[in-house]
């Protein structure tokens, strides 16, 4: 790890924390709504201080450090749920600001040295298990096309989910058998799995842009209504668009992602398919960031979520992609109102936003669950299965379960640990 990626990931953890404690932006989609109550004085800091951390804290420990232990890369939530209940904790007033400042880049430096802490030590212990846990990922890279065909089943009926399954498959195929050739001299190899997504996310363009508006539906014009917070967040645009160039500048260094799908994409090497994946899914928080924004006042620190895509296409280039992030975040903001409007004649689009999250979100935690026992069984045949299935039926009956996507990542850890466990006591054997 560089000096360099140490100086970011310090830089934003600090500006995020800052950012929640102003109020200008938090990461937490279940804390933006809440965050107008306190700023306008209906809610106490303490009452604000108690929400985040009861949104933020399970996920960070439960989905965030457990995913990124297994990639190897952090998973951009367990820095930035971090630093949202940091900021909301520290006092208000410029006291409050330079403490958030230290404690979150502390956080953030905390999070990258403990994560290569914790890989170091499991690289030390009797048993490693450490080649093993890397397939917790691996279903992933094949899993994550389908999901354009399960929002279009989700918004516009099972058959026609059905063909776009069946079209991104015969493209998947094609290019798997057909998709390697010359330009120039130069040999091209197109990936199988990203033109299958490319190909179900035009589908369901084309199906989102056919819905048109209800005619006899009331007309609201959110940006009218919410002009004043509008102004707010044009108003913090220069804060906001270097957390923007430090997010992208951390993605390029192969330091962070900013979710499950890009992040084990990067972890093989594949950039190009993960800014495609990162782009499918900022598509699927326009709707989201554009409306909580506006009616509350209050961003988000990675915006529309396009600024991992810049990073991710400008691999190697931190400088770069710390100018071309901050330039997608100014973008986005100054494009905010035009999008809210936009989005009003296109109905289906909005929706689809809604059903791309939840889409991607059922698609990831069949396929972590799935690389999850893949790990665990490679790690110890039968004990593997035995151990992560465990987990996952009783966690469904836990009074505060771990989220469903975490179950995978955190069967196949517990696996590891365990069997080295069993080597001390010699209930266990390694078989290679």
């Amino acid at each position: 790890m560089s000096y360099l990626s140490y100086i970011i990931v310090a830089l934003l953890g600090a500006l995020a924390a800052v950012l929640a404690n102003l109020g200008v932006a938090v990461f937490n989609d279940g804390l933006r709504p809440i965050m107008p109550e306190y700023l306008e004085g209906r809610m106490d800091k303490k009452a604000l201080a108690a929400t985040s951390f009861a949104l933020g804290f399970g996920l960070v420990i439960g989905f965030g450090i457990p995913v990124s232990v297994a990639a190897t890369i952090i998973l951009i939530h367990s820095i930035l749920l971090g630093t949202d209940i940091i900021g909301t904790w520290c006092p208000k007033g410029k006291k409050g600001v330079i403490i958030a400042a230290v404690v979150g880049a502390l956080y953030g430096i905390g999070i990258v040295a403990g994560l290569k802490v914790v890989v170091d030590l499991f690289a030390k212990l009797p048993v490693n298990f450490l080649s093993d846990l890397g397939k917790v990922g691996d279903p992933i890279n094949a899993a994550f096309a389908v999901f354009p065909a399960l929002v279009v089943a989700y918004q516009f009926g099972m058959k026609n989910g059905a063909i776009t399954l069946g079209i991104s498959f015969f493209v998947r195929q094609f290019i798997q058998y057909w998709g390697k050739f010359k330009v120039n001299g130069v040999n091209v190899a197109l990936n199988p799995e990203g033109m299958a997504l490319l190909a179900g996310m035009i589908i369901l363009i084309i199906f989102a842009m056919r819905e048109k508006p209800d005619p006899n539906a009331p007309k609201v014009d959110l940006t009218a209504i919410f002009s004043e917070r509008v102004a707010k967040i044009k108003k913090n645009l220069p804060i906001l668009v270097v957390m923007g160039g430090l997010i992208s500048a951390a993605t390029s260094l192969s330091l962070l992602a900013g979710d499950p799908i890009s992040l084990n994409l990067l972890k093989e090497g594949k950039n190009i398919e993960a800014a495609m994946a990162a782009f499918a899914r900022g598509i699927g928080f326009i709707p989201l960031v554009a409306t909580t924004a506006i009616t509350t006042g209050v961003y988000a620190p990675a915006g529309m979520t396009f600024v991992f895509v810049v990073g991710l296409l400008l691999v190697g280039n931190p400088l770069v992609a710390f100018i071309a992030g901050a330039a997608v975040m100014a973008l986005e903001i100054v494009l905010l109102t035009v999008l809210a409007k936009g989005m009003d004649k296109f109905p289906g689009i909005r929706k689809a936003g809604d059903n791309i999250r939840t889409a991607m979100s059922r698609v990831l935690e069949v396929a972590l669950l799935v690389g999850g026992m893949m790990a665990a069984n490679a790690m110890a045949p039968g004990l593997g299965l035995f151990v992560v299935v465990g987990i996952y039926v009783l966690n469904k009956t836990s009074k505060k379960p771990i989220v469903d996507m975490a179950v995978g990542p955190v069967g196949a850890i517990a696996v590891g640990i365990l069997i080295n466990i069993l080597y001390v006591v010699g209930l266990y054997l390694p078989s290679k």
